[in-house]
């Protein structure tokens, strides 16, 4: 029977034990291969029913055709095909939505989740466990990069709401069935593990081996850290809203005393506080806080409207046929 390749999986059949990887891939041509031949034996070697879901995020190399080849190769391999680049956490979606076996793996491209892991995480998921993150025993990257990432995991964790949020990675073991939880959603804007904290609160970490990328350079640049972090806070949390509501009334108490001070002033000494220098920084300062909370408002405004515009999370191009 074929797959569902566009619309979110079936979310009431029970779903068989078993595990399905699910791996996005952008301009990974060169070690795809080498993927698939670490996992292959690592996967073997666990006794379980299994998949591996490659989904192909608009790359611009000859992905597509070493996925179509993989797939030929292994039966126990598939591939979708996005129509363009959506980001990570789409296309991780997109193969959440059509996995097949009772309980998910996600996992990087480029080998710097080593598949020898993959057990330690899979045996962490104990039954009073819904997700279990495979935290690095010591961060790969520079840090510059490594503080980005510390404060988009920050950010992740006020608008999950999740414990363990400062401890989130890519590489990550979940039960296929909080999918039901998300099944609706309908965004531009993903997050996984925000979506996952809407089916579970039993999240755990777990320290595993996290190796060097073995070919090209990461695509999370600092400015895309950015983003991501921006969209956690303005598409999943009301944190900003609140901050702009705290600004306003603190500075609403600055302007009492402000006002305070220049009557006591005058009923004091007869005098008024000096000149246009005093009166111009108040204005900037309060004009300051208007802007700064019109611009957060902008942004919810803006997720709204594309929201209205019931924008997909992805769409599919092309499928591997099923063996």
């Amino acid at each position: 029977m074929s797959r569902p390749i566009s619309s979110p999986a079936d979310t009431t059949v029970s779903l068989p034990p078993g595990l399905s990887v699910i791996v996005p891939v952008y301009n990974s041509a060169a070690i795809l291969p080498q993927l698939v031949a670490r996992l292959e034996p690592v996967l073997q070697g666990m006794g379980l029913r299994h998949e591996l879901i490659l989904v192909n995020d608009g790359s611009r190399d000859e992905s597509w055709p070493v996925m179509q080849n993989l797939a030929r190769q292994h039966p126990w391999v598939h591939g979708l095909c996005m129509m363009r680049n959506y980001g990570q956490h789409n296309a991780v979606l997109a193969g959440i939505r059509t996995a097949r076996y009772d309980t998910i793996a996600t996992m990087d491209d480029d080998l710097q989740h080593p598949p020898e892991e993959l057990p330690k995480l899979y045996a962490r998921l104990t039954p009073e466990l819904d997700v279990v993150y495979g935290a690095p025993e010591q961060e790969p990257h520079g840090l510059g990069r490594n503080l980005s990432s510390y404060i988009t995991k920050l950010v992740l964790q006020g608008a999950a709401g999740a414990e363990n949020a400062r401890m989130v990675s890519a590489w990550r073991v979940f039960r296929t069935q909080l999918r039901v939880a998300f099944a609706g959603y309908n965004s531009p804007f993903v997050s996984i593990d925000v979506l996952l904290t809407w089916g579970t609160t039993r999240f755990t970490a777990l320290r595993v081996r996290h190796d060097p990328r073995r070919t090209g350079k990461s695509n999370y640049t600092y400015g895309k850290l950015l983003h991501h972090a921006l969209n956690l806070m303005t598409g999943f949390s009301v944190l900003p809203l609140q901050l702009a509501s705290i600004i306003g009334f603190c500075f609403t108490l600055f302007g009492i005393g402000v006002l305070g001070y220049v009557l006591s002033r005058y009923l004091v000494t007869g005098s008024s506080v000096a000149g246009f220098p005093f009166l111009a920084s108040i204005i900037a300062i309060f004009s300051g806080a208007q802007l700064f909370a019109l611009g957060i408002i902008g942004e919810y405004l803006a997720r709204m409207h594309f929201r209205s515009m019931a924008k997909p999370s992805y769409a599919i191009k092309q499928a591997t046929p099923d063996s």
